[in-house]
């Protein structure tokens, strides 16, 4: 005989009927949330901040005229800024609630800032790339600590795709 699977971010209610409301986990709302887990998604709603404003600079470069060797690869670079920016937004809100997915979106995320930041940094540019780097590793290291790790396992829930 075999039990029906369990969705973590639910209460279950035991055999005598009564929920485990007490219990941990990421579905509770008197669960204290992990300090690492609200580092992680300040450094990611930065970063997205950050691109969001770049995105901002670069619509204004655009619209004034600033010299470019395509005027669709210019719009198309725009978009991927809004786009990256609105995902890295995402990731922050979903990893702050305790979602699965977004620990692997925000490595991602950290390691793509880290292959921006070590250029940028021994390319003269030093408090910009440090400004980077170390935002990334405490983001990264956090990312793989034990209570971090329990806390976003949560899955998204039992209703259908479709």
């Amino acid at each position: 005989m075999s039990r029906p699977p369990v969705n973590p971010a639910q209460p279950h209610s035991g055999p005598d009927g009564n929920d485990d409301s007490d219990r941990p986990g990421p579905g509770n709302v008197g669960t204290s949330r992990p300090r690492g887990i609200v580092i992680i998604s300040i450094v990611v709603a930065l970063e997205a901040t950050a691109l969001l404003a770049a995105a901002a600079w670069y619509g204004f470069e655009l619209l004034t005229g600033a010299p470019v060797l395509t005027f669709w690869g210019a719009v198309f670079t725009l978009v991927l800024l809004l786009a990256f920016s609105a995902w890295l937004f995402a990731v922050g809100h979903f990893l702050f609630r305790g979602f699965r997915w977004t620990r692997a979106a925000a490595l991602v995320a950290q390691l793509f800032v880290l292959t921006i930041g070590f250029p940028t940094m021994t390319g003269g540019l030093v408090l910009p790339g440090l400004a980077m780097i170390f935002p990334a590793l405490a983001a990264i290291i956090f990312l793989f600590q034990r209570d971090v790790i329990s806390f976003a396992s949560r899955t998204g829930g039992s209703n259908g795709a479709l």
